[in-house]
């Protein structure tokens, strides 16, 4: 029998919340569940934050979330769960960004909270109490956690700053958006 350490149960506290947070954020997005939007609500409230097309920037937001927040609190593919759900916060970020740091003025300190925690996770690894650990880290090893966290973060750049382009723009020609940043 193994004994595990208090490394590992800390791992497995922080992955089981930080995932159940995001998977359950996610399901909000993907199947309207928790008092979300699903799909539809979501894609038009995605459309008027400046993430366009709204529906495929759901999805994507919601698969990053739910697929990343599960993955976690499962501990597989450590990597790319916690870049995927990194990015998906990271842009949640953005869109909260003008209104400062605390959550209580409507700023990113949430978003940024759960980003840091799961990409910590990525680099940290999920410990000994993770499918990634009986699956002797076949899908977690060393090189994953510096690939998934680079393609994340180009993707992510992409992404935000092609939202805060259509934001200034918005601006710019006096439309009005339907959600203040």
């Amino acid at each position: 029998m193994t004994c595990y350490d208090r490394q590992d149960l800390g791992l497995l506290l922080l992955r089981l919340g930080t995932g159940g947070v995001l998977a359950a954020h996610g399901a909000q997005k993907l199947f309207g569940w928790f008092g979300g939007g699903g799909i539809e609500g979501t894609g038009a409230a995605m459309e008027a934050m400046g993430y366009a097309p709204g529906k495929q920037s759901a999805a994507m937001a919601g698969l990053a979330e739910a697929g990343g927040g599960a993955l976690l609190a499962l501990g597989l593919a450590t990597p790319a769960a916690g870049a995927a759900a990194a990015g998906a916060m990271t842009g949640a970020a953005a869109v909260h960004a003008p209104n400062g740091f605390f959550a209580a003025a409507g700023g990113y300190e949430y978003a940024a909270s759960l980003a840091l925690t799961a990409a910590g996770l990525a680099v940290t690894g999920p410990g000994r109490i993770s499918l990634d650990h009986v699956l002797g880290h076949a899908v977690n090893r060393g090189w994953m956690v510096p690939a998934a966290l680079a393609v994340t973060g180009a993707a992510t750049a992409v992404v935000v700053g092609l939202r805060n382009r259509r934001v200034r723009e918005a601006a710019e020609f006096g439309q009005e958006t339907l959600f203040d940043e």
